[in-house]
Order: structure tokens, then C-alpha cells, then sequence
């Protein structure tokens, strides 16, 4: 399977990158659709990233009348949280575990790449991060579902991943219910994940996008790596 095609940059320009954080869009984006959000980070100038914005196929999706969009799977009913094609959600992870794969083999370990994901793009990145049989930097969920709660053979290698999921509370097309079974589905799988909601409908916020800034640099940075496990 070749690599998926993507946006790729370092952060800051011309580094020599320690870390990456692949970030997944949703349906009927692009992997434009987040690249612009780098800036509104903020992110310290001492951390050396590599960003992975990987572009979705385009595929028939149903529940728009078959027409033909970016999309990492199918979506066969319009409860978004129940009937999508499974097979070609767990496709698309493997495409993101061969992601990992090229970033480990140039050098970033596997403890500093973190995966994001919005929408179908979040439900990609939880089955492929619980899955990944190295340890894993970080997983981020933003406004998605658990798609594969029930049928998930998760890897131990990532038990302990730390887990970020946010929601907007007017959600009118990923209800912020979903954003809170999947908290409780991962909460009764043994994970410790933390659940954030903000006043907003299916998009991201300053406020959710400053949370993030912050959780990553708590992942990343090793003082604030200590900080946050004083016995580590």
C-alpha cells in the first residue's frame, strides 16, 4: 500500500523534527482543511515537529446520494455513530499506521507522534491509534465518534496513550452525545481520556484550538512532560 498522499511540514521551517503529529480531516475535505490551523497553535519555537495533513480518497458516499467526495470510509445511514463501512474505516487506519511506520523510520520515535482526527477523520485516528502496536505520543478526537467500540482489538502497547476528545455542544451533524460514548466507551476499556465541550456546532473553536496547543505542549515538551507526571 503506497503512502497516503498529504501536506508535510516542518514546525518550525527548516528544523530537524523530533516529533510529528498526523492529523486527519473530515468528510469531503482536504488535507488543506487543517494545515492552516499550525499558526493559531502558537506552538513554542523549541519544539521541532513535523505536521502530516494525509488527504482521504474520493469514494461514493451514501448518505449524499452517492456522490463522489473525500472520505476515509462510507457512511451507510445518516446515524453517523452506527452504520458506516467498517472495512474501509479499517483501511484507512492502516493507511495511518503505514504513516507512523515512514515517520519511525526516519528517525521520530514512536512515543512523540500524536494523532488527531476531526469528524471521520477522528473515528480513523481512534482505531488506529488503540491499535498500533508501538506506544503512541498522543491521541486527539475532535467532534467524532467511536465507530469501532464493538468489534476494537486494541494493542497493549497503547493502554496508557493519553486521550483528548473535544466536542461542540450544537453538534448538528456528530451530536455531542456521541463525543461523550465515546469518553465512556474508552473509560470502560480501561483508558483515561479527557472530554472537553465548547459552545460551538461542527467546527473548532479559538478556545478549543488554545486547549490543544496546551495539551500537546504537555505531550511534547519535556519539562512540561514532568510537570504533568512528577514520578516519571
Amino acid at each position: 500500500m503506497a503512502c497516503l498522499p498529504r501536506i508535510e511540514f516542518e514546525y518550525p521551517a527548516n528544523s530537524q523534527p523530533d516529533a510529528a503529529i498526523i492529523w486527519l480531516h473530515g468528510l469531503g475535505a482536504d488535507g488543506s482543511d487543517f494545515a492552516g490551523i499550525v499558526p493559531e497553535l502558537k506552538l513554542p519555537s523549541t519544539l521541532a515537529l513535523r505536521f502530516i495533513f494525509p488527504h482521504a480518497p474520493s469514494i461514493p458516499v451514501t448518505i449524499n446520494n452517492g456522490f463522489v467526495m473525500p472520505a476515509w470510509y462510507d457512511i451507510v445511514d445518516a446515524d453517523v455513530g452506527r452504520k458506516v463501512d467498517e472495512v474501509q474505516l479499517l483501511a484507512s487506519a492502516a493507511a495511518v499506521h503505514k504513516l507512523i511506520d515512514e515517520q519511525i523510520a526516519l528517525g521520530i520515535r514512536s512515543e512523540r507522534i500524536i494523532l488527531a482526527g476531526f469528524s471521520q477523520g477522528g473515528a480513523v485516528v481512534i482505531q488506529a491509534a488503540l491499535t498500533y502496536p508501538q506506544p503512541l505520543g498522543g491521541l486527539l478526537s475532535l467532534s467524532s465518534y467511536f465507530a469501532t467500540a464493538e468489534t476494537i482489538r486494541p494493542h497493549p502497547a497503547n493502554k496508557t496513550i493519553p486521550v483528548n476528545i473535544c466536542h461542540g455542544t450544537h453538534d448538528p451533524v456528530v451530536a455531542e452525545k456521541l463525543g461523550r460514548s465515546s469518553r465512556d466507551l474508552l473509560m470502560a476499556m480501561g483508558y483515561h481520556p479527557q472530554y472537553h465541550t465548547y459552545p460551538m456546532e461542527h467546527s473548532v473553536s479559538l478556545e478549543e484550538v488554545h486547549d490543544v496547543s496546551k495539551w500537546m505542549q504537555q505531550l511534547l515538551l519535556p519539562a512540561a512532560r514532568t510537570a504533568l507526571n512528577p514520578g516519571s
